[in-house]
C-alpha cells in the first residue's frame, strides 16, 4: 500500500510540474481506483468490529445501511 501511495503522489507531482503522458494518466486513474477500493475494504473491516450501546445498555452490531 505504501508503494501505491508513493506512486500516486509521484504522478500527482509530475502532473502539476510538467504534465503526464496518456499512459501515465491511465496509470494514475487505475492506481487511484485501487487505493479507493483498498480504503473502502479497510473501512468495512473496521466497521465489522464496531458495536454501539442502545438505551438499555445492550451491545448492538452496526449494520450496513441499505441504499
Amino acid at each position: 500500500m505504501e508503494e501505491l501511495i508513493k506512486r500516486i503522489n509521484f504522478l500527482a507531482r509530475k502532473s502539476r510540474e510538467e504534465g503526464l503522458t496518456e499512459e501515465e494518466k491511465a496509470e494514475q486513474a487505475e492506481l487511484r481506483q485501487r487505493y479507493i477500493k483498498a480504503f473502502r475494504q479497510g473501512m468495512e473491516n473496521t466497521m465489522e468490529g464496531v458495536y454501539i450501546m442502545d438505551k438499555d445498555g445492550n451491545k448492538v452490531k452496526v449494520e450496513k445501511k441499505n441504499k
